[in-house]
């Protein structure tokens, strides 16, 4: 190196040093914290995938296509979710999917009911957007290893810390989908609100939400993609997950099972975002 990047990397900063304190003082003093909030979700998560699990699975499935007739009203939609379902039970992947399901639809629960009120926070205040934006930047940009590292350290292994890391990497988009919802609509709209006197609260429920719907369903649909990614790949911080058998077709070259996982984990994917697109769809 020439001597000017020598001088200027004799002067390292230390901000891995810098971490490792901060860490240190968060697991000393909030390790408690942790602690219950990982027995938590991990009994959460456990007892709801014990409970489907224990429903006969092609029951399971029944209501599972029962339920995208009923969101969507289309028999042709509910059928091929009754064949993918069936496909998967076919193929041996029955509790890994359910396990998978309860995880992207936990992470993707709590990530709308943080993010949709965070979004329309910030709609409303210049000073919150301006604050989360670079937050927001920074949860969807940094490379997924940097953050699993301290949550492994504070969580542990399993359901909990791969709940968490899904939560920090999807719930972005409802933020920002909501945000840009409120902020889309025409400002003769409001006008006309605030002219038959309706308050702020009233402006937000019967003008507001029902305008930024079609945006907030879009953030919805994105955030369980990308809930279903994160849920897969944190099979590496014990998720109990479709990713199990991805990972372990990986390490053995097995063809055969690569293919089936990776099947299993397409048509989740697809049936997930089947049944809620055309839900946002009917709210245009």
């Amino acid at each position: 190196m020439d001597p000017v990047s020598n001088f200027i990397r004799s002067w390292k900063i230390p901000v891995g040093p810098w971490g490792k304190s901060f860490m240190d003082f968060i697991v000393n003093y909030f390790q408690w914290l942790f602690d219950a909030l990982k027995v938590s979700l991990n009994f959460v998560v456990d007892w709801t995938t014990a409970g489907l699990l224990a429903i006969p699975p092609v029951l399971l499935a029944l209501a599972i296509a029962g339920f995208a007739y009923w969101l969507q009203k289309s028999w042709k939609l509910a059928l091929g979710v009754l064949i993918g379902l069936l496909f998967i039970i076919n193929q041996g992947l029955w509790k890994e999917t359910v396990q998978t399901l309860v995880l992207v639809v936990g992470a993707t629960a709590l990530s709308m009911a943080m993010g949709v009120p965070l979004g329309i926070w910030a709609a409303h205040k210049t000073r919150v957007w301006h604050v989360t934006q670079p937050i927001l930047d920074l949860m969807q940009t940094m490379p997924t290893f940097v953050y699993l590292i301290p949550i492994l350290i504070l969580f542990g292994l399993g359901a909990a810390p791969a709940l968490i890391v899904t939560i920090i990497f999807a719930m972005p988009a409802p933020v920002r989908m909501t945000y840009l919802g409120i902020t889309s609509i025409p400002k003769p709209m409001i006008e006309a609100g605030e002219a038959f006197g309706a308050t702020k609260r009233q402006l937000l429920w019967k003008v507001e939400l029902p305008a930024a719907m079609p945006s907030i369903m879009a953030g919805l649909t994105q955030c369980i993609m990308l809930s279903l990614s994160m849920v897969v790949f944190a099979t590496l911080i014990g998720a109990p997950s479709l990713g199990n058998p991805v990972f372990k077709a990986l390490s053995n070259r097995n063809i055969p099972l690569g293919i089936e996982a990776g099947l299993a984990i397409v048509v989740l994917a697809i049936i997930l975002d089947r049944m809620l697109a055309v839900k946002a769809g009917a709210k245009k």
